[in-house]
């Protein structure tokens, strides 16, 4: 069966143990089983469970911590540099490596320009329509509610946010936003927690 998302409040980190087994436990995880979130709206994969995350703002987000990466080290005889939103210029001795954003490189999230608080409130107009139809009849009321919480807050931090869209570029699909927390050097992602389907990998 399909594990639950965290609770408000939990965090998920995932560390290196060993198992009863004696196997390391990420590698048994690893070979045994990966949730990967899809967008119920547009089926694109957001996110997945190997990333540091916790569940806020009264249920409604899932927040989860990206990572800058260097990719390409090995990589060799390769055309054009590899192209991800977010990403500096190249770095390194070698023209293939380039420092991206492991979450916006591996799921090929695409960022778009900047949202206003009126962009905000007009594209929540529409998604909340979409998105509800997915929600559970007997959950809709409690979704009603930590939605509107979620709402706040990120029009609250508009200012600071970036706005990416899966890889489908779908703009009334679910967006995922980005900021950096006081004193981060890589950005934080929000996600939805109600908009997004649990897939075993």
């Amino acid at each position: 069966c399909e594990a639950p998302f965290p609770e408000a409040g939990q965090s998920v980190v995932k560390r290196e143990s060993e198992s009863e087994s004696g196997t390391p436990q990420r590698q048994q995880e690893n070979e045994n089983k990966m949730l990967v979130y899809e967008d119920k709206l547009s089926g694109d994969e957001l996110c997945s469970d190997s990333y540091p995350s916790e569940v806020t703002t009264d249920g409604c987000f899932l927040e989860v911590q990206g990572s800058w990466i260097v990719k390409g080290e090995v990589e060799i005889d390769t055309g054009a540099n590899p192209s991800a939103e977010g990403g500096d210029d190249d770095i390194g001795g070698g023209s293939n490596e380039q420092k991206v954003v492991d979450i916006i490189d591996a799921f090929e999230l695409v960022e778009q320009g900047e949202y206003g608080k009126k962009d905000l409130m007009s594209y929540f107009k529409g998604w909340l329509a979409s998105i509800m139809e997915h929600i559970e009849e007997d959950q809709k009321d409690d979704f009603k509610v930590r939605v509107q919480t979620g709402i706040k807050r990120l029009v609250g931090l508009r200012k600071e946010l970036q706005v990416f869209t899966g890889p489908s570029m779908d703009p009334d699909a679910t967006m995922v936003f980005a900021y950096y927390k006081e004193g981060a050097s890589a950005p934080t992602f929000i996600y939805f927690k109600d908009a997004m389907r649990e897939v075993k990998c």
